[in-house]
């Protein structure tokens, strides 16, 4: 009997033992560096929005986030990286809307976003803007719509890929307003904005930081913007909803995400420091250079709509036939 309470007593002290060291190591979170995934490549606009926040938030918490780019598959390649790393806090990953694409996208992925992944914060969005070559000869959304209109079948539009949210909110305007154009998908915003200046397509929904340089020198006209208000870049450029597509809003967002069964602390902890560093005046001026909007939410909230937009693509996904394997 002395045995098994002294052999209880044993086991009870080192589980409280485990338990204080694990509460302890919450507590001291983070005390070494932190590697922050990027699931895209270097110089991207979501490289640049991950490294401003990188450094901000490290210089919050007296650590180093080392940003970490792994991009490929549209983001799966890094998303499923940290989705199965130690759920410490020390890998986190900086993930996009295609988060919410590739579950209908791709009918095997290895993660699943709501098991593996834990949301931490949604942070920005990068807004889409409606463009078209300088000798498309139009000024408005109405305007174009005609054009394509009396065109039929005479243009084309461009894309950063097959199911990237520059292809699915074009369809959907090329849906809406009944344009028989071809799509012309390419390898990232980059090649396809080349081909649009140069005339090879003529129209695309691209990122405003993608195009903002070209829209600035004359070389692209920007007829409408996809977020539902008007953005400070470009506060002439009417919203697509005000041009017609009622209710219609859409953008490349970024958030913040870490493994399944990272500790309640850390998460919070980690929301409240991207919350300040969302707030800092010159993370605010930094993003906004960058045609980026700011946001921030609670994790919850991020979950809430990460599932909301995995519903909400999944039909869009189905009308365009595009299947990435």
């Amino acid at each position: 009997m002395t045995y098994v309470l002294l052999r209880r007593s044993a086991l009870l002290a080192v589980a409280a033992a485990a338990v204080c060291g694990a509460v302890q190591a919450q507590d001291a979170w983070p005390s070494r560096p932190i590697t922050l995934v990027v699931p895209f490549p270097p110089g991207g606009p979501t490289d640049m929005v991950a490294r401003v926040l990188a450094q901000q938030v490290g210089q919050q918490l007296g650590q180093t986030v080392i940003v970490d780019n792994r991009p490929g598959a549209n983001g799966n390649i890094g998303n499923a990286l940290v989705a199965k790393a130690a759920a410490d806090g020390y890998t986190v990953l900086y993930n996009t809307s295609s988060i919410a694409l590739s579950p209908s996208l791709y009918k095997k992925l290895s993660y699943d976003v709501a098991k593996d992944l834990r949301p931490v914060a949604l942070t920005a969005v990068v807004p889409l803007g409606l463009v078209v070559n300088p000798k498309v000869p139009v000024n408005t959304v109405q305007e174009f719509v005609k054009y394509a209109q009396d065109n039929k079948g005479k243009l084309s539009y461009g894309s950063a890929g097959n199911g990237n949210v520059t292809h699915l909110a074009a369809f959907q305007v090329v849906q809406h307003y009944r344009i028989d154009a071809a799509h012309v998908p390419y390898k990232g915003s980059a090649p396809a904005d080349v081909d649009l200046v140069a005339g090879q397509i003529e129209f695309m929904t691209d990122t405003i930081n993608s195009v903002a340089p070209f829209i600035k020198d004359g070389k692209l006209k920007l007829l409408a913007v996809s977020t539902a208000k008007r953005i400070e870049n470009f506060p002439d450029a009417p919203t697509l909803a005000e041009s017609g597509m009622t209710g219609f809003e859409a953008g490349a967002w970024q958030g913040v995400m870490v493994p399944a069964k990272t500790p309640d602390a850390v998460v919070q902890r980690l929301n409240a420091e991207l919350m300040k560093a969302l707030k800092d005046p010159g993370v605010l001026e930094k993003l906004r250079l960058q045609g980026t909007e700011p946001l921030g939410s609670t994790p919850q909230a991020y979950g809430d709509y990460i599932q909301s937009e995995i519903k909400r693509w999944a039909g869009v996904v189905k009308s365009t036939g595009v299947s990435l394997d």
